[in-house]
């Protein structure tokens, strides 16, 4: 059998200290396997962001433990094997859309030339292509998302984190967005994490795992469809 992607063990983070200090999340214990598909759902507030970014190492628990045993060190994460597409904005201002998407192939020592055609590649399937020269000023709050996953999919990555990534899309755009998430990593045999209050995006996922208050249930199953 092959390891887990994540494997976490009571881990939690918390921010602040004393009577200031919040709990964001709180002993979570839980594993995520190549291949698969997690609907990551609850209220606002309950922690999903910060669950999202203790799977992709960006930020260190305060208790527990978290190890991606099937990829290696937290330095072996990016650029390459996890990738998470942030729900606010996260493109760098100076460069082109298609230098931000082509940003983690040339931070891994991909030629530059390689890199450019891969990142039209990925802003095609998420139809942007018209988008390519624009600045990241020059996009709306939508575009803005869809180009920081079709960054987040360039370097065909083993974990893929994406964080409310229909939150500002129409509903036609919702459903291409989860198209090409379920496409691509269907094809790279990646797993895929969906952070959302969509119930029609969670419905596309084959596992629903619900956060309230810091607190995770990887409890609930369902049919995939």
């Amino acid at each position: 059998m092959a390891e887990p992607l994540v494997r976490a063990e009571t881990v939690g983070i918390a921010y602040g200290s004393g009577s200031a200090r919040v709990t964001a999340v709180e002993e979570a214990t839980f594993e995520i396997e190549p291949g698969e598909r997690v609907a990551l759902v609850g209220p606002s507030g309950s922690g999903k962001t910060s669950l999202l970014h203790l799977m992709a190492g960006l930020e260190r628990p305060t208790s527990g433990t978290i190890t991606w045993p099937a990829i290696g060190p937290i330095e072996s994460l990016r650029p390459g094997a996890v990738a998470i597409a942030f729900q606010g904005p996260s493109l760098l201002p100076p460069l082109t859309v298609l230098e931000n998407v082509a940003l983690p192939l040339l931070l891994a020592g991909c030629p530059e030339p390689q890199a450019r055609r891969a990142a039209a590649a990925a802003m095609e399937r998420l139809e942007m292509s018209e988008l390519a020269e624009k600045l990241p000023e020059e996009l709306s709050g939508g575009q803005l998302q869809r180009a920081g996953l079709a960054r987040a999919l360039v370097d065909d990555p083993r974990l893929v984190l994406a964080d409310e990534p229909t939150g500002q899309q129409d509903r036609a755009s919702a459903e291409r967005v989860m198209e090409v998430l379920l496409e691509v990593t269907e094809a790279s045999g990646a797993a895929l994490v969906v952070a959302t209050h969509d119930l029609l995006v969670a419905e596309r996922l084959s596992e629903r795992w619900e956060m309230e208050s810091g607190r995770l249930d990887t409890g609930q199953r369902q049919c995939s469809f």
